[in-house]
């Protein structure tokens, strides 16, 4: 197993693909039936993707299997609605809108959904460390938050 750098920047890693598209190997493109997505990158510590939203398009509450990571908006605009389970508590919902430029680094217990809330298509870019090798979807049920499937890398994306 490669030893991860923990201190690595996911977030300056999104923002410096996202400052040369000319050297993504793949054009974003946009499908209305669901989110496009595409890795730019695979390095032993992390990974890139590219990734692109119309408008209504969004992801299911999730995490990132125990890696950290960031994502930069390239174009447009998301929301990311994070989630907070205090001890002892109901689980708590918190959205922020990120534009154009913006962007946001989590770590390795991060729950979140990202939806394009907007009128415009939007393009982000993602960075993880270490890369993806599973993702937890949630639902919030009456017993709070619900654990629905878990999706291993390379069967389901």
């Amino acid at each position: 197993m490669t030893a991860v750098d923990i201190r690595l920047d996911h977030l300056a890693i999104a923002q410096r693909y996202a400052g040369s598209p000319e050297t993504w190997p793949v054009a974003p493109r946009f499908h209305a039936a669901e989110r496009w997505y595409h890795r730019l990158a695979e390095e032993p510590d992390h990974e890139v993707w590219l990734l692109t939203w119309l408008p209504g398009q969004g992801t299911d509450l999730h995490d990132h299997g125990g890696s950290a990571g960031a994502f930069h908006v390239f174009s447009g605009t998301l929301v990311e609605d994070t989630v907070a389970v205090p001890p002892g508590r109901s689980p708590r919902i918190t959205a922020r809108e990120l534009g154009e430029g913006a962007g946001r680094r989590f770590g390795t217990r991060h729950i979140h959904r990202i939806t394009n809330r907007s009128n415009r298509p939007a393009i982000s870019i993602h960075a993880y460390g270490p890369a993806l090798t599973t993702m937890t979807r949630y639902r919030l049920g009456a017993g709070g938050l619900e654990v629905v499937t878990v999706e291993r890398a390379g069967a389901q994306w």
